[in-house]
């Protein structure tokens, strides 16, 4: 599956060419520096949304928390500021060298109760370090084919009386309007390639039903975030994204190199051309359960 591509026009230097020999792994998006930058951004984004998420779980002074799937720590300094020094933060990620970095940068900030171990959560083992009070993952189910197992796991280690707190995406929604074409090409490559490496693009709309397979049960609530942009904010982001996750779409074949330099062509021209048409981003969509005593 290749988008429609328009006149091709030549590559900025070090993207399409250098991405078409990036390591490609399970992670989809890379592990590059500048992918880690990427999730610094998406994470402040979301910033308000999770911390919203954190209040209504009650999370409080002296709690301990993992943070499954943590990559730059922005959600585990979120957890920092509501435990308290008294309290505790577990960061878990594939990414040992992001999460060192994650842990050093919250030391700096003050944030001694946090912590990082380099885990697969995907092994078929208890989690280190459980029980918790709260156990969140935001953007983790999303990247794993055994979802139903880990999320299982992730409540195993949810300590009685504590909760499991999920957020994940559904980017279906992902569009600017009135719609352009270069935007819709880009997108079906991101999906694409997302797919065609293991992630379920709507995991968020699925995370009731993921729930109940793992033997967590139905949520005690759900909710939906948005986030209404710019096309030229947005498309800083779609374009960060597209590069991010090319490398899996030229393995996979979904698109070429001659394709994806004129699809980045068109897409960074109508930028310029729209750059206040309204982007909207994929919905954010949590789940949360209390475990009984």
């Amino acid at each position: 599956m290749r988008p429609r591509s328009e006149a091709v026009q030549k590559p900025r230097s070090g993207t399409v060419a250098a991405m078409s020999s990036t390591h490609v792994d399970r992670y989809s998006l890379g592990r590059t520096p500048e992918e880690h930058e990427r999730l610094r951004v998406q994470a402040r984004v979301w910033e308000t949304a999770t911390g919203r998420l954190l209040d209504e779980v009650g999370l409080a002074p002296g709690a301990s928390c993992l943070d499954a799937g943590c990559g730059p720590g922005e959600s585990m300094r979120l957890m920092a500021e509501r435990v308290g020094a008294g309290g505790r933060v577990v960061g878990m990620d594939m990414d040992g060298a992001l999460g060192e970095v994650a842990r050093e940068r919250l030391h700096q900030a003050g944030h001694w109760q946090c912590a990082f171990h380099a885990h697969d959560l995907t092994a078929a083992e208890p989690i280190p370090g459980a029980p918790f009070d709260l156990v969140f993952a935001r953007l983790l189910l999303f990247h794993t084919p055994e979802r139903v197992a880990v999320l299982a796991r992730l409540w195993d280690a949810v300590a009685p009386g504590g909760n499991l707190l999920v957020q994940d995406y559904d980017l279906h929604g992902m569009r600017v309007l009135p719609p352009l074409r270069s935007v819709d090409a880009a997108i079906e490559v991101v999906i694409a390639a997302f797919t065609a490496a293991g992630a379920d693009v709507r995991i968020g709309v699925r995370l009731p039903e993921l729930f109940a397979r793992a033997g967590v049960g139905e949520p005690d609530g759900t909710d939906v975030a948005g986030r209404l942009d710019s096309f030229a904010n947005g498309h800083a982001v779609l374009d960060r994204v597209f590069r991010s996750v090319l490398p899996t779409a030229l393995a996979h074949g979904i698109t070429d190199e001659t394709d994806a330099a004129a699809t980045l062509a068109a897409f960074e021209r109508d930028a310029a051309q729209h750059p206040d048409r309204p982007f909207l981003w994929p919905l954010l969509i949590g789940a949360w359960k209390r475990k009984g005593r």
